[in-house]
Formats: C-alpha cells, structure tokens, sequence
C-alpha cells in the first residue's frame, strides 16, 4: 500500500472523521458562547455595578503620546476586561461539556451484573452425592 493509500485509511478512519465533526461543532458553540458573554451576560453585570463596560476596562500602563516626530505612540495598556470576558467564556464552556459528558456516561452507564450463582452448602452437596450414587 502506497503513502496516499496508509494516507486515505488514516483520514477516512472513524476517530478521525468524529474528531473533525468536534471541532467544527466547537468552534461554532465557541462563537455562540462569546456573543452570549458579550451581549447578553456582561451588560446587566455592568449595570448592576456601575455601568462598567468589561470589554473596555483597561489598566493603563504607559498614556497615549506624541514624539518628538510628531507621530502618535499608542497607550500600553493591560485589558483586563477581555480576561474576564474569557475567563466567563471558559467557565460556561467547562460546564456545558461537562453536562455533555455526564449525559454521555449516564447513556453509557453498564447494567448491573447479575449476582453469582450461590455456592450450595456442604449438606445440599452431600444429599446430592447420596442421590446421585442411590440413582446407579
């Protein structure tokens, strides 16, 4: 078998194509899940302490100057909202695969075993032997 055909049976092998499917599913749940922090979550919780706008809130390093050139020099600055968007991001994602997965190992949860068969005491044993030798 050729490279392209060890190639061919790699990517058509089912791990791989359910891999695939994940991502494509996950990148698309991630886009669904920053609009939700974004517009839906971070707003009333800027609101409801002062009407802070996380995505702008900043620590400013270094301010906005102008050099001797006459060139703006842009601020440096930390954006700690953007982190707490993704941190929030993060925490929603983490708990909606964890759902995902405690649906999944209940679905995949194994039946109980059937009990072993129970030993027959030694007098139960001893009556089937007589039984067994008074049938001869």
């Amino acid at each position: 078998m050729g490279m392209m055909g060890e190639f061919k049976e790699f990517a058509m092998r089912g791990n791989v194509v359910d891999l695939a499917v994940g991502v494509v599913i996950g990148a698309a749940f991630g886009k669904i899940v920053t609009v939700l922090v974004d517009s839906v979550i971070m707003p009333p919780i800027g609101l409801l302490i002062g009407g802070v706008d996380f995505s702008d809130l900043v620590i400013t390093l270094r301010q906005a100057t102008v050099d001797a050139a006459g060139e703006a020099v842009p601020a440096v600055t930390i954006g700690i909202g953007e982190f707490i968007n993704a941190l929030i991001q993060f925490v929603i994602v983490a708990f909606a695969i964890f759902m995902v997965v405690k649906a999944i190992n209940r679905l995949n949860r194994k039946p109980e075993q059937a009990p072993p068969p129970e030993v027959p005491s030694e007098d139960v044993l001893l009556l089937r032997e007589i039984r067994d030798s008074l049938r001869k």
